[in-house]
C-alpha cells in the first residue's frame, strides 16, 4: 500500500470506530416526578402526580382497566427520591389463598404478591434508580414488563 492509502484506511477505520461507539443514553433518576410522569404517559397511560405536602409523591395511572400507583420511595422529605415502587391491588379478591399467592412468588420473578392489611391481594415492582440512575430506555422496559406482570396477575387472581 502506498502513503496515500494506508492514511485513507487509517482514516476510515477510526470513522467506523467513532460511528460505532454508542451515543451517551440519558439517564433517568427518581428525582423528578415529572420525568417520570412522561415516561408513563409515552407508554400511552394517563398519569397524575400526587404530591402532599410531609408526604413522598406518587403517580396515579390505568392501563387496560387496570389502576395503578408509581410511588416514590427512598426520599428525603418527599425530594431527592432514589427508588420507585409500582403498585397494583384487588380490592374484590379477598378469596384468594395465600398459598396461591406464594405459589405466583415461586413461579415469577420481577414483581411479588401478598395480602395488604385490608385482605387485599397486591403486586409490587421495585425499581432502582440510585445514583447516577438507569437509560431512559430501560425505565421504559420496566414499564413493560410491569404491564405484563399486571395482566398475568390479573388472570391468576380472578383464575377459577
Amino acid at each position: 500500500m502506498g502513503p496515500i492509502t494506508v492514511r485513507a484506511a487509517l482514516a476510515l477505520a477510526a470513522t467506523a470506530l467513532f460511528s460505532a461507539t454508542p451515543a451517551h443514553a440519558e439517564l433517568i433518576n427518581a428525582t423528578n416526578p415529572a420525568t417520570i410522569k412522561a415516561i408513563v404517559e409515552s407508554q400511552g397511560w394517563p398519569a397524575t402526580i400526587v404530591a402532599k405536602d410531609g408526604d413522598d409523591p406518587y403517580i396515579e395511572s390505568t392501563r387496560s382497566g387496570l389502576k395503578f400507583l408509581v410511588l416514590f420511595m427512598n426520599c428525603d422529605e418527599g425530594q431527592k427520591c432514589k427508588t420507585l415502587q409500582y403498585y397494583m391491588g384487588f380490592s374484590d379478591a379477598k378469596d384468594v389463598s395465600l398459598e396461591r399467592l406464594n405459589q405466583w412468588n415461586k413461579d415469577k420473578r420481577f414483581a411479588r404478591a401478598y395480602k395488604d392489611d385490608a385482605g387485599d391481594p397486591v403486586l409490587e415492582m421495585d425499581v432502582d434508580l440510585d445514583f447516577a440512575g438507569i437509560p431512559r430506555e430501560n425505565v421504559g422496559e420496566t414499564f413493560n414488563t410491569w404491564a405484563s406482570l399486571m395482566d398475568s396477575f390479573r388472570e391468576y387472581v380472578f383464575e377459577k
